[in-house]
């Protein structure tokens, strides 16, 4: 897996950089000029004039949605793991199924995949525009859709079991390398379908094959430093940013933000 390589173009820590969650005013998602919004109790579907299609309560706290040509996939917060989540048709915002799941994905012909980590086994499930389940898997994670769905695992757990892994019909997980972070950041995904993923402080790469190589390591996390980490990756035309926010171990609400700015470059 050499076919891209990365320069440390720059890096510094500074204090203060508290992980911060979805810009309030940031759409949940956006397609074809359309964007869907969160503002407060409700869900609004608006086009690029501000013009609203159409407005409706939603019940929870809506975080993520995946939007299809006819259909939304709408997740919530919940600390249970056990959080709502909403099919709804996009020409009026009524509810087509109510599911269960933290993070999905949309797929061609208005299929999506829905997981949660739970409690023992992960999985996700693959939707129709109904909502009923056309099949399921023991995996759970960041979604690479395309093709054959590709997952970075985050299952939560230490030591971790974690892999990049693809999924097949029937059921089938097609393991790829394992991970050290059980949980990973969501990864970039480069022009040739290779997967950038931050791992516990080192950058790697994942070839649609699920081939892997070492890109840089910039501060490799042991595993009882990880739980205080939590990274994020940005592209920019050819530059790479890194980011890991690093937790006080003792003073409560006191972070270090760690930046590495990357040159990235096709061998």
């Amino acid at each position: 897996m050499g076919s891209w390589r990365v320069t440390v173009i720059d890096h510094h820590h500074r204090d203060g950089g508290r992980p911060q969650g979805r810009r309030p005013q940031a759409p949940l998602a956006r397609r074809d000029g359309l964007e869907l919004h969160a503002r407060h109790s409700w869900l609004e579907y608006v086009d690029a004039t501000g013009r609203v299609h159409w407005r409706r309560p939603f019940p929870g706290r809506p975080n993520t949605a995946h939007l299809g040509a006819g259909r939304a996939l709408v997740t919530t917060d919940s600390p249970d793991r056990t959080a709502p989540a909403l099919l709804l048709d996009l020409a009026d915002g009524g509810t087509v199924a109510e599911l269960r799941g933290e993070r999905g994905a949309a797929l061609d012909d208005d299929r999506f995949l829905l997981g949660q980590a739970g409690h023992d086994t992960p999985r996700t499930w693959a939707h129709d525009r109904d909502g009923t389940v056309l099949d399921s898997w023991p995996s759970f994670g960041h979604y690479v859709v395309g093709g054959s769905p590709r997952v970075v695992e985050t299952d939560r757990r230490r030591p971790t079991g974690s892999r990049v892994v693809r999924l097949l019909p029937g059921g089938r997980v097609e393991p790829g390398p394992r991970l050290t972070d059980p949980q990973a950041p969501p990864p970039l995904v480069l022009p040739d379908d290779t997967l950038l993923v931050l791992d516990a402080g080192v950058l790697r790469a994942v070839g649609p094959d699920l081939d892997d190589a070492v890109l840089v390591e910039l501060r490799p996390l042991a595993p009882d430093q990880q739980p205080r980490f939590t990274g994020s990756l940005r592209r920019t035309a050819d530059r790479l940013t890194a980011t890991l926010v690093e937790r006080h171990p003792t003073r409560m609400g006191a972070y270090t933000t760690h930046a590495w700015t990357l040159d990235l470059h096709e061998r």
